[in-house]
């Protein structure tokens, strides 16, 4: 593919104890590279993740942050941005982010970072071969007002495969030949009964070997391990936890629903 989603980010005021959840959770291996001290770099064999703080950093939001792509030619991705999105402006990075050698964004202002095998700043868990591994993220989903727009926007920029789905299906969904792009649906309406939350990524999944021994495991988890135990979610968290339940759960690519200690929304599919 000429291109594939190999980084996803997190902020979060508990970077460490979130690196030690998905390590735990989803056996995901940490950088043996990392700064002491900086951000919490964790790779499931193809996907990186970065936890990074978030105190000291004023006015930086919480959660689910940004993600990125790794491109065959990154002059190809500029063309293309010139000719058919002129509007959309990259941004070089330091030399001390481990993926982000250029961070840009779509139409809708979702904020990605692109990079390529041979670029400088590559370090960490980004130099390092892919390998296989029972529990991998599967999905990335993102709510958009414009769904159908964007995912023109990444079949065409980035060659994105659109998979099929059902005619009632409002979602859209695309893949790298690896991880899927869910682009979803953003209606304010929809929050009817929870917090209103902006237009932006909304969860990520995992493939597991088993539903059942996840939530085994959760349940030790929350036994032995209160402080790393999962932010509640559904019935657990109120009638607005169940109202955002049933909108997380119209993403069909899980089975499972669940959270991590800061409240970013997982889904879990052993199918």
């Amino acid at each position: 593919m000429f291109a594939k989603l190999k980084h996803v980010a997190i902020v979060s005021d508990q970077y460490t104890l979130l690196g030690r959840f998905y390590e735990g959770m989803f056996g995901m291996k940490p950088s043996q590279n990392a700064r002491p001290f900086g951000a919490v770099v964790v790779r499931d064999g193809y996907v990186g993740m970065n936890i990074n703080p978030r105190k000291g950093k004023a006015g930086r939001q919480a959660g689910l942050d940004h993600f990125g792509f790794e491109v065959e030619d990154m002059d190809t991705v500029y063309d293309r941005l010139k000719k058919d999105y002129p509007s959309i402006k990259v941004l070089k990075r330091p030399s001390t982010r481990p993926f982000a050698g250029v961070s840009t964004h779509d139409p809708a202002g979702n904020v990605f970072d692109l990079s390529q095998s041979n670029m400088e700043n590559r370090a960490d868990a980004y130099v390092e071969a892919d390998r296989e591994q029972k529990r991998h993220v599967k999905h990335l989903a993102l709510r958009a007002v414009d769904p159908a727009g964007l995912a023109k926007f990444y079949r065409n920029v980035f060659e994105l495969a659109e998979m099929e789905k059902p005619a009632d299906d409002p979602n859209f969904y695309l893949s790298d030949g690896k991880v899927v792009f869910v682009i979803m649906p953003w209606d304010i309406t929809d929050f009817a009964g929870t917090g209103i939350e902006r237009p932006a990524l909304d969860h990520i999944g995992f493939k597991v070997e088993s539903v059942a021994a996840v939530k085994s495991e959760l349940e030790k988890v929350k036994r032995e391990r209160a402080v790393m135990a999962p932010n509640p979610t559904g019935a657990d968290a109120g009638p607005e936890g169940e109202a955002r339940l049933k909108l997380f759960a119209k993403c069909p690519l899980g089975q499972f629903h669940m959270a991590d200690p800061d409240g970013v929304l997982i889904d879990v599919t052993d199918r």
